[in-house]
């Protein structure tokens, strides 16, 4: 519940701001926070099925345009993005 309702939360933040373009710090800490809770609650035995919950879909979506729209207009958010690798968790 506590994965799912934390899902809930920064997805509705999103929609709330569906029309404004997220500010690139912005867009660095929500991606670090959805890959952190999502690998957490991964390591902890939590089924696929709720992790991969549309809600998920929709933040990750929206933080992979962000992201896509970030590195066209500013070069990019070096450092951090939403591919699935574990490799760009050991940045700054």
């Amino acid at each position: 519940q506590w994965y799912t309702s934390s899902m809930n939360l920064i997805g509705t933040w999103l929609t709330d701001r569906m029309d404004l373009q997220l500010h690139v710090y912005q867009l660095k800490i929500l991606i670090r926070i959805v890959k952190k809770k999502y690998r957490d609650f991964r390591l902890q035995g939590v089924l696929d099925s709720t992790l991969n919950c549309k809600m998920y879909e929709t933040v990750r979506n929206r933080l992979t345009l962000e992201e896509a729209t970030a590195s066209v207009r500013e070069g990019g958010i070096q450092g951090i993005t939403m591919r699935d690798s574990d490799e760009d968790d050991n940045d700054n």
